[in-house]
């Protein structure tokens, strides 16, 4: 269920790092803790769009045997324990490509999952996907780019459903210290093209940016923070990741007077 009420925080996971058991434990706690859509991210050999954090987490999903296959496996699981989470597959086309499109499309039906987000599928090349995802009732997720032209805008608006991601700065993805205010241009350029919620991400990764972030964009999208607590805990992932969104969704000015108390 791909909710948007009160500044939707959508939450980025490497299914499989560092196993398929904690993913699942980091993800109910994730949504426990105040996520309220999941991106499953399928591991791949060359995720070229992706920062070291999420390359690391990639190649230690693969060394385990993570597949596409398990990725839609833990979806229906999680779909089962948490039934009012958004759950989308975050992927590269090569893996859809090789389960081939019907099977995925059926496979994500099947498991309760509410779409997909293929990175590196570009709209010139999605007729057949778009046409049999929206088959299954499947939300398209597209990346609208600071570099977008308004006629590029206005495809990746008719061609999407679900919501829209803005991609907040140029890159590859990982946590920065400062948000680009290409991204709050984007979503106004957005917005003249539709009524779908649109969520920002990239590089987003504390309270204050969160906050920011929220004033103008529908949702907001972690992910390089959420792999790198993982990364950083290892042991003690769930509850890592759980007290780092409690904190990211917390008031700025109030994570500043607890830390004065």
């Amino acid at each position: 269920m791909l909710s948007f009420e009160n500044n939707a925080l959508v939450v980025y996971v490497t299914v499989g790092d560092p196993d398929i058991s904690i993913t699942r434990d980091v993800i109910i706690a994730a949504i426990d803790a105040g996520a309220n859509i999941i991106e499953l991210g399928v591991p791949f050999s060359d995720p070229l769009a992706d920062g070291p954090v999420i390359q690391r987490a990639s190649e230690r999903a693969l060394k385990g045997g993570t597949t596409l296959r398990q990725v839609i496996d833990l979806g229906s699981e999680i779909r089962r324990q948490r039934p009012n989470a958004g759950l989308i597959i975050f992927s590269y086309l090569n893996p859809i490509l090789s389960m081939g499109i019907d099977r995925f499309c059926t496979a994500l039906s099947a498991a309760g999952i509410d779409g997909a987000l293929v990175t590196d599928l570009t709209l010139e090349e999605a007729d057949d996907y778009l046409w049999k995802m929206r088959q299954h009732g499947l939300a398209t997720i597209f990346l609208a780019a600071p570099t977008s032209t308004d006629t590029r805008l206005k495809a990746i608006a008719k061609n999407s459903s679900g919501f829209i991601y803005a991609v907040s700065r140029l890159g590859v993805t990982g946590a920065r210290k400062e948000m680009s205010g290409d991204a709050k241009d984007l979503v106004r350029r957005l917005r003249k093209h539709t009524k779908l919620p649109i969520a920002v991400g990239f590089g987003i990764s504390t309270a204050d940016q969160f906050a920011g972030a929220s004033k103008f964009a529908d949702g907001v999208v972690v992910g390089s923070a959420i792999v790198e607590t993982i990364e950083r805990n290892p042991g003690r992932e769930p509850l890592a990741v759980a007290n780092f969104i409690r904190g990211l969704k917390r008031q700025p000015s109030a994570i500043q007077s607890s830390a004065k108390a």
